[in-house]
């Protein structure tokens, strides 16, 4: 069992590691709000990632993935939630200065927020899916009893949950040492966002076409 948490910790954080609209949206929420909100946002696409890893230890990824009109709806969905959001964080305003405290939501709202988001990337991200099916499927096994699923689906959720909290963090630094100039990562951020969900779209025609 502890062979396939260990298993699972290493998928989860080696998974995190490509630039990916949650990794971004952790930057974004780091940098323009607080390091709880980057967390949190981290937190979110952690459970999603568990959500999906342990849909492919199950082996039900594979079939809700080809039911037909599935992922074109997905890449479609989410395409235009990632546009949205991009634009929204270019046209976002720079953070405080480093003297300053920033922006201050009730720590409540702050966190199920940050949460929704990132969980939203990750469950209308149709590519997470298919990622965690493929990656599961391969370095964990088929054969495996439902418990050793879960122990590895539990440490793609620790694997992924670290990662993107060490990116929170460091966003968060860049914040307090850039101060003004930061703005400009937002910005950058955004953009990356918006080529995403461009992409996602780009991948929405291209299915329904098929």
């Amino acid at each position: 069992m502890l062979a396939y948490f260990l298993i699972g910790v290493a998928l989860g954080a080696l998974t995190g590691v490509p630039i990916g609209p949650v990794n971004v949206a952790v930057i974004d929420g780091a940098y323009r709000h607080t390091l709880r909100r980057g967390m949190a946002v981290g937190l979110g696409g952690a459970v999603g990632d568990f959500g999906f890893a342990l849909i492919g230890v199950l082996g039900v990824g594979p079939h809700v993935i080809a039911q037909p009109g599935v992922k074109p709806v997905l890449y479609l969905i989410s395409g235009l939630v990632l546009c949205i959001y991009g634009l929204l964080t270019v046209r976002s305003q720079p953070p405080p200065p480093p003297t300053s405290p920033p922006h201050q939501s009730p720590p409540g709202r702050e966190v199920w927020s940050g949460f929704t988001v990132g969980l939203g990337l990750i469950v209308l991200n149709p590519a997470a899916m298919v990622t965690w099916v493929v990656v599961v499927g391969s370095h964990v096994g088929e054969d495996i009893e439902t418990w050793e699923g879960l122990a590895a689906a539990l440490g793609v959720f620790v694997g992924s949950l670290g990662w993107f909290s060490f990116v929170a963090y460091v966003a968060d630094k860049g914040r307090r040492m850039m101060g003004d100039k930061a703005v400009w990562i937002a910005r950058v951020v955004g953009i990356a966002l918006v080529a995403y969900g461009l992409y996602s779209l780009y991948r929405s025609v291209v299915l329904f076409r098929a």
